[in-house]
């Protein structure tokens, strides 16, 4: 096979500059074995969210720079995501709450609304397709039913949705993936409810895992099939990583509901926990595991540097594929030069920021999330790859056409040198410099 390398250096600017490595005699005591015949999961590509707050940073760009914003994420010589989030209903990243609907009375659903969708979000993804000459499989996540659905008679600071009100809200979820896609959006995927422990601050809901599966088993999964919808995925928790077996187990626990459930969502923010994420893998082979939210916060960014940032991004994609991930949806696209809008000022970072300027900032992260959604092609299968040491992060996949991308992550303060031997004996010498991203193509 032909190797070729890919760096990033961000200190300098550079954007994947191609060199090529030195072949020679690989020394033993630094190998990094790959193993093609060994097999993992298939990965289905990468992605971001389409918020409100992204949407609205996006319209009030010039034309050009809307264009950019595209072309950066699904253009051939952007970050080529294949995949996408939206939220049904306000979520924190909106310009304050809003519902579907907000009659009590309208159990037919007439006065369905998707106004705010096609106003800030909608136009974003047909652009984004429109770019990327395909369909980007899109996930539908709901952060908050309606105000009057909820026991505490808010979209914010928790509450659960009232049982009296759970048919029309199942409902309220069929009919916005039938609308998305009515316009032209791919809704492959949707998730029961966003982090459904957790009583925040803005647009939240909570429910135990029994009520989760409760509610896919006698309402979700009913009213999928009534609309004609069951080749959309449903995936729950969509919460953190560290209950993420528990909280499954607990779910499924409704037999019912395995009937519906066809994977698991999970975010990053409570720490690595890939073990959680390897365990699901290994009780649940048949659930598809898609990381769905994680950003730099606000409490970070302002403290951390950039590199410290994209590492913590590679450090998450690196330590979840190899744990068995089907696939990463980073959260915002874009947001404004403050971190949001946010209408709780929960601001935090995203891959590209809108400067004061009107123009357009890469973000570190972002070329480090391009090492992987550059080079992973949607129905990659991960493979088999052994390291002589931990202190050097890597995971290898194979892509449809044969070809293999490896990416080594050095977060340490020395430089490390590897030898990556393929099965033939072939073996190519990798150089990282101290906090540094390599990505090796094999073709």
């Amino acid at each position: 096979m032909n190797f070729n390398a890919i760096r990033t250096n961000i200190k300098d600017g550079i954007y994947w500059q191609p060199f090529t490595p030195e072949t020679k005699k690989a020394d033993h005591s630094r190998l990094i074995s790959l193993y093609p015949d060994v097999r993992y999961q298939t990965v289905q590509g990468f992605g971001g969210a389409f918020t409100e707050a992204a949407g609205d940073t996006w319209l009030k760009l010039a034309p050009a720079a809307r264009d950019e914003c595209m072309q950066a994420y699904f253009g051939e010589e952007g970050l080529r995501y294949t995949l996408g989030r939206a939220h049904m209903g306000s979520c924190d990243f909106a310009l304050g709450n809003y519902a579907c609907v907000d009659d009590p009375h309208d159990d037919a659903l007439n006065s369905f609304s998707m106004e705010r969708d096609e106003k800030y979000i909608l136009p974003m993804i047909l652009k984004a397709q429109e770019i990327a000459g395909r369909e980007i499989g899109l996930l539908l996540s709901p952060w908050s039913p309606p105000a009057f659905m909820k026991s505490n008679g808010e979209m914010n600071n928790g509450g659960k949705l009232l049982m009296k009100y759970a048919d029309r809200w199942a409902r309220c979820i069929a009919e916005y993936v039938k609308r998305y896609r009515a316009a032209g959006a791919c809704v492959t995927m949707i998730t029961v409810q966003n982090e459904p422990e957790a009583r925040q601050l803005w647009d939240s809901c909570l429910y135990t895992a029994r009520e989760e599966g409760r509610f896919v088993s006698g309402f979700l999964g009913p009213a999928l099939e009534r609309a004609n919808l069951r080749d959309v995925r449903l995936l729950v928790w969509d919460h953190n990583k560290e209950r993420m077996l528990r909280r499954v187990t607990e779910t499924l626990a409704d037999g019912q509901a395995k009937q519906y459930v066809t994977g698991v969502a999970f975010h990053w923010y409570t720490g690595d926990h890939f073990e959680n994420v390897a365990m699901t893998a290994q009780r649940f082979p048949e659930l598809e595991l898609i990381f769905t939210e994680g950003c730099v916060e606000f409490s970070r960014y302002s403290q951390a540097g950039e590199t410290e940032n994209a590492e913590m991004y590679a450090h998450d994609i690196l330590g979840n594929l190899n744990a068995g991930a089907h696939g990463i949806i980073d959260w915002n696209l874009l947001l404004d030069a403050q971190g949001g809008p946010n209408h709780k000022h929960n601001f935090c970072q995203a891959p590209l920021m809108a400067t004061a300027s009107g123009g357009v900032e890469r973000k570190a992260s972002y070329y480090y999330i391009g090492h992987f959604s550059r080079y992973i092609h949607p129905g990659a299968v991960r493979i088999g790859l052994s390291r002589y040491t931990d202190t050097l992060e890597a995971a290898a996949l194979q892509n449809p056409d044969g070809s293999i991308a490896a990416v080594f992550l050095n977060r340490g303060e020395e430089p490390k040198e590897a030898f990556l031997e393929m099965p033939d004996g072939k073996a190519c010498c990798v150089s990282l410099n101290a906090h540094e991203i390599v990505s090796i193509l094999l073709t």
